[in-house]
């Protein structure tokens, strides 16, 4: 009976052992043998890539105005908004004010998952000087703009799903996603849900 319950133990800790992942985060799992001791065992999990909530938030990488290539990963360690919007969108720029004032607001902060809160603005817009304008008409501060300027053919716009804007997505600083299509005060509660 001893020899059955151990190989059934050995089949278990196979199965767990086995389930690895390429992507490093761990979870322990405990298994007791029919001595009572314990072992720890490391189990990696996948976290998936994608765009809903609990998903890795998939990277970005555009160009600003000034033509240097941001990145979603530079954010690492910080809250990051990744706003979906365009010059030529009347709800985004009405919009912006709320924007704005989150910004303001949050910059500085600590959060649960992220030591400071940005914003990454992707624009649809194809005239690159409409989109300059509307960002400094609109006093969007913070300065991680990106576009590729392909309007709804955008990459980042494309693999988000975005399929109306103003459209957001909320990323802790580990790269997952939190919250999404946050607007006027929702983005706000959102943003205290994440403080410390």
């Amino acid at each position: 009976m001893k020899l059955l319950q151990s190989i059934i133990l050995l089949t278990i800790l196979s199965a767990v052992v086995a389930c690895k992942s390429k992507k490093g985060t761990t979870s322990s799992a405990l298994a007791n043998d029919t001595k009572s001791t314990s072992d720890v065992i490391q189990v990696k999990i996948d976290v998936v890539e994608g765009i809903n909530l609990g998903n890795k938030a998939p990277e970005i990488m555009q160009a600003s105005p000034k033509g240097n290539v941001i990145t979603l990963s530079s954010f690492k360690g910080k809250l990051v908004l990744i706003d979906f919007w365009a010059s030529w969108c009347g709800p985004c720029r009405a919009e912006n004010p709320a924007v704005v004032a989150a910004y303001n607001k949050y910059h500085g902060l600590n959060f649960k998952n992220g030591k400071g809160f940005e914003i990454l603005s992707v624009s649809l817009d194809q005239n690159a000087i409409a989109w300059e304008k509307a960002i400094e008409k609109d006093q969007l501060v913070w300065p991680y703009h990106v576009s590729d300027l392909q309007g709804w053919g955008n990459a980042a716009a494309l693999r988000y799903g975005v399929n109306s804007i103003p459209t957001n997505v909320l990323v802790d600083g580990t790269g997952i996603i939190v919250a999404k299509n946050l607007r006027g005060t929702d983005l706000e509660k959102a943003l205290e849900a994440q403080i410390k």
